[in-house]
């Protein structure tokens, strides 16, 4: 681009889009490069807009933008490279905001896209706790249409950025894509990396005025008059800063805002869907969901929470003197210690509860799982290190976070009977299902967790002391309206108080709370371990079956010369297709997970052989034929709820059998039409015609009479025929023997026959030696099997 410099903004902006069809994607990025390193804050203030749209998307989700969530370094590989050098926190693009933030710039973000709280919130002219939202709301100007937010360059960017995961849900995808690999999730840990270190302090920003520095935002006065939950207080950080001799003394405490916006935006966008009013609607089963979350958002979302616990954790060890601690603690480590409580853990709760309560039973809540389970181990995420064992013993958790988890005590609790009921729902003997019970119960597991939970348990339940209406709130929040610094809490020593605290204030002051270690939830664990000892005889069975299925397959039996099974229909789950392997797999996840809610509940052995017995005791000898869960009445047995939900999960399954003539069965997906047409009537006029003939060498006592008796007879056909009215009405004219030909209609042995052929050719035995080679093979089978089947045992008329 030659003398940029004189471009006017709207010409600079149709060269831009002119080069988004006609260049190629690395092309443009430099080009990018060139513009925001060469043109002033001016000229670069109309394109703002318009480039990050074209990144991320637009709102409405009809621009795809660069399509980050889709885009791979294995797939793309320089269209990645380039795409993350390019949105880096030091690339061409913060440089842009950075330039656009040092002239106080503002762009519109329509309060309509806002997740449904915040957006409710702001209609009724009610400004949100979130002080993210304080002083931005504006009213539209005559003939505009809905409200705005006026943001600066670092938020307008952040807000697009965070709100693409939700927005852009229809993008083209063609091929797999794993989001974890994709260059948005990239993008995510390189922006938490950089504004929330774990070590050392947040960067500063290039500056575009040499010695200058980047402002924080300065507080503007409201648009509009709002009812306000609380008072609205200036930021104690900006205070600081105004207090300073010079901008540049403490670029941290200066830069800082950064990181609070960042981890507001994300917090707001990807988790604040669901306010604790909404939440308790949605309880009812009859209230239409307002938003569902991907498997990939929740990817993105754990992410953000085990980079908050690395960052938590490493806040510095507070110092013995308190007046030490006033004049040393930097902003960035007052935010390590409230980020977790004040940020996330009320809206991160209400997302959990929504997802155990409305995600589908299938295995794809293992995301949802694992991103509850890195919530509760904050002790993975410590920069000490575990002492290295030779005893792969598992790691008792440090008393230290005893007071984490009394005040995330519903965390673990109440999510854990939410787990608890859609495991009784979920079919245990698929590997994925079991694979998910046995994470969390290795979890609860460790060695001294399930005591800390208990003694939180015991706090909360010590007698009530007197608390001010929703007073319980301002122990871990500040004044509401304002900055995580505005206003530090006085130190609240009782422990009872805290925990009693946290939970009204999640579920407030009319909550019943259901012990974990209390008899309902016992008795939900008992049968949770019911249900896992029948998975465990399930997966034998299948095993079983699988096995016999395997041994009992013979070279003739392959060749389709073995009697027709009529009822073979085995009704099994995935580990059919799986394979021997994943079952012994789940049945060695089912085994663990059951020893570890032994070790949590303290189950005894008696009570374990007790349950075994009774799912023994259901089966028959084989363990096979166990029948669903019914009822008997005048019409015969009529299923039960847990009956159905056994026969939907393949867990248990009728015996249907086929009464009727053989003959007249439906065709098979295996067999030939045409052939099984053609061979019926073939059979049926060679019964007719020599049917006395074997009738008489049927009723013969040699070896002739049972070689025709078991070759030529249905003698369970027969049975019925005598017993059954209705049967012997639909079969009556196949009392006798009969040759049966179906079997050569199969395709199985249609293609065995063609092989036979082409190496009786091939050895120039001639169709002549083929026909005997098969009838021969044929004979030999029937004798075997007339000797297996029949033995000397005499013939009963």
């Amino acid at each position: 681009m030659a003398g940029p410099h004189l471009q006017q903004p709207s010409f600079l902006l149709a060269t831009l889009k002119a080069d988004c069809v006609n260049k190629p994607f690395a092309q443009r990025c430099h080009d990018l490069e060139t513009v925001i390193e060469e043109l002033p804050a001016k000229e670069l203030h109309g394109i703002f807009q318009w480039l990050v749209e074209s990144i991320f998307g637009s709102l409405d989700g009809i621009i795809v933008g660069w399509n980050l969530r889709c885009l791979q370094g294995r797939t793309n590989p320089n269209e990645y490279s380039v795409a993350l050098d390019f949105l880096d926190p030091s690339g061409p693009m913060m440089k842009l905001v950075y330039k656009l933030q040092a002239e106080e710039y503002r762009y519109d973000f329509p309060v309509s896209y806002l997740p449904g709280p915040v957006k409710a919130s702001i209609q009724e002219q009610v400004l949100p706790e979130c002080s993210l939202y304080h002083n931005k709301v504006q009213f539209p100007s005559s003939g505009g249409l809905g409200l705005n937010l006026a943001l600066n360059p670092f938020e307008y960017y952040m807000f697009y950025f965070a709100i693409s995961l939700i927005t852009q849900k229809n993008s083209p995808v063609t091929h797999h894509v794993s989001p974890s690999n994709s260059a948005y999730f990239i993008l995510v840990d390189t922006y938490l990396k950089c504004f929330l270190p774990t070590e050392g302090s947040v960067l500063p920003p290039p500056s575009s005025n040499p010695g200058g520095a980047i402002p924080s935002p300065t507080p503007r006065s409201p648009a509009v008059p709002f009812s306000s939950y609380g008072m609205h207080h200036t930021s104690l950080l900006k205070r600081h800063i105004a207090h300073q001799p010079s901008v540049n003394a403490d670029p941290a405490s200066q830069e800082i805002w950064r990181s609070e916006t960042l981890l507001q935006i994300f917090v707001e966008m990807w988790l604040h869907h669901y306010s604790l009013e909404m939440y308790q609607k949605m309880q009812s089963p009859h209230v239409k969901e307002s938003f569902k979350p991907t498997e990939e958002h929740v990817l993105v979302v754990r992410l953000l929470v085990k980079h908050l616990h690395a960052f938590s954790n490493s806040l510095k060890p507070e110092p013995l003197s308190p007046s030490a601690h006033s004049h040393t603690a930097s902003p960035l480590e007052e935010f390590k210690r409230v980020v977790i409580p004040r940020f996330v853990q009320e809206k991160l709760y209400i997302f959990l509860q929504h997802c155990f309560g409305h995600w589908p039973l299938d295995a794809s809540f293992r995301a949802v799982l694992e991103m509850w389970l890195s919530y509760l181990q904050p002790w993975r995420y410590a920069p000490e290190k575990p002492p290295q064992s030779t005893e792969p013993l598992p790691r008792s958790v440090p008393e230290k976070w005893a007071s984490f988890i009394q005040e995330n005590l519903l965390m673990y609790t109440k999510l854990f009977v939410g787990f608890l009921n859609r495991a009784l729902r979920t079919d245990l003997v698929s590997p994925k299902n079991a694979l998910m019970v046995f994470r969390v119960a290795k979890v609860f597991a460790q060695p001294n967790l399930a005591e800390m939970i208990l003694k939180g348990e015991q706090l909360f339940l010590e007698p009530e002391l007197v608390i001010p209406h929703r007073q319980h709130r301002l122990f871990m929040s500040p004044t509401l309206g304002g900055s995580f610094l505005s206003s530090r809490s006085p130190a609240v020593t009782d422990a009872s108080f805290k925990v009693k605290s946290h939970v009204y204030s999640l579920e407030g002051q009319d909550f019943q709370y259901k012990q974990m270690f209390g008899a309902e939830v016992r008795n939900l664990v008992l049968k949770l371990a019911q249900l896992i000892c029948q998975a465990q005889q399930t997966a034998k069975s299948i095993s079983d079956h699988s096995a016999e299925t395997m041994a009992s397959q013979s070279f003739f039996s392959w060749f389709r010369f073995t009697p027709l099974e009529v009822n073979g229909s085995y009704t099994g789950n995935d580990l059919d297709e799986i394979g021997q392997d994943s079952i012994k797999k789940t049945d060695e996840y089912l085994e663990k997970a059951l020893e570890y809610l032994c070790q949590i509940f303290k189950l005894s052995e008696a009570q374990l052989t007790q349950m075994m017995m009774k799912c023994g005791t259901a089966q028959d000898e084989n363990g096979k034929k166990q029948l669903p869960d019914c009822i008997a009445s005048e019409n015969g047995l009529i299923l039960t709820p847990l009956g159905r939900y056994q026969i939907i999960n393949g867990l248990r399954r009728f015996e249907l059998q086929y009464q009727g003539d053989t003959e007249l069965q439906p065709i098979r997906s295996y067999e030939n039409a045409a052939l099984v047409r053609l061979l019926f009537r073939l059979s049926s006029v060679l019964n007719q015609r020599f049917a006395d003939q074997m009738e008489v060498l049927c009723s013969r006592d040699d070896f002739v009479g049972r070689l025709c008796r078991y070759h030529l007879t249905n003698p369970q056909l027969i049975q019925k025929i005598r017993y059954s009215p209705m049967v012997r009405d639909r079969t009556s004219h196949s009392w006798g023997p009969r040759i049966s030909l179906r079997f050569l209609a199969s395709y199985r042995t249609l293609i065995s026959l063609l092989m036979i052929y082409f190496l009786a050719s091939w050895f120039y035995v001639g169709p002549v030696g083929c026909t005997f080679i098969i009838l021969t093979g044929y004979f030999l089978y029937a004798v075997i099997m007339t000797f297996f089947f029949e033995g000397w045992k005499p013939h009963e008329h």
